[in-house]
């Protein structure tokens, strides 16, 4: 059977196994799973990178009010380094928002994979509230957790989770703000690294060898590009290993599984 013939399976239908389906009583008790299992590596990791973009922000002479909106306002850490580098260069305003909104672009792959596992009753206009709290990290872990519980109780435990990762952003930015200088420049930049770090090695659990195979060659063709240009490695690297590794997916993966005959 191809893939055009096989009918339409709604992600929050699979059914799961019995222990993963009895995991949370209600879901209260998801919400505040997902507060604690943001409260260990995942919010720590983002409040270091937090903390070197407040850094940032007061080496090159922004106010702290500016530097902690945008942890407040955007919640996107290369967003936020983006706008906070146009700005210093004295960019034009339309200029920032197409480059924000193009590092933004990946929020829309992560909506659309992870927002259907959702419960039908849950998918409707105030689910636009919780994108606020959609960031890499939220999202790796969502997908990594979301097979281990029933659809009705995962917007809870992705709230709870988002939540605690979005509020610990705003201390660390306005930390990290009145921090620096204190901490030598290396060490600053390196915090801002550490979150995109975290999520690759987080992303490396999700069980779909396609995920790997895409973070495989984006380290294998991340050097290559940057040679080419600097200034679009990081798009070029994204856009060629992604669609190398979906390809792959579909001509090889899934015919020895037997979903493409």
């Amino acid at each position: 059977m191809s893939s055009a013939d096989q009918p339409y399976i709604d992600p929050s239908e699979i059914a799961l196994e019995g222990s993963a389906a009895q995991r949370f009583k209600n879901r209260s008790d998801a919400f505040w799973t997902g507060i604690r299992d943001a409260a260990g590596a995942p919010a720590m990791v983002l409040f270091a990178g937090m903390v070197g973009f407040g850094a940032m922000g007061k080496t090159n002479g922004v106010d702290a009010w500016f530097t902690g909106a945008t942890s407040f306002l955007m919640f996107a850490l290369p967003g936020q380094v983006v706008l906070l580098e146009m700005a210093i260069t004295g960019s034009s305003v339309l200029a920032i928002i197409l480059a924000v909104s193009l590092t933004s672009t990946r929020f829309i792959t992560m909506t659309v994979t992870l927002f259907p596992q959702f419960h039908e009753k849950d998918r409707n206009h105030r689910l636009y509230a919780s994108v606020h709290l959609l960031a890499m990290t939220a999202w790796a872990i969502s997908m990594r957790e979301f097979q281990t519980m029933e659809a009705k109780h995962r917007l809870s435990y992705f709230v709870g989770l988002g939540l605690l990762c979005w509020l610990i952003s705003i201390p660390g930015t306005i930390l990290g703000y009145f921090l620096a200088g204190m901490v030598p420049a290396a060490i600053t930049l390196g915090l801002v690294f550490i979150n995109p770090l975290f999520f690759l090695l987080t992303f490396t659990e999700v069980k779909p060898w396609i995920n790997r195979i895409a973070i495989g060659l984006g380290f294998v063709l991340g050097p290559f590009f940057f040679i080419l240009d600097r200034d679009t490695s990081l798009l070029t690297t994204g856009l060629v290993a992604g669609t190398a590794a979906y390809f792959f997916d579909r001509k090889v993966l899934r015919k020895k599984a037997g979903v493409i005959s």
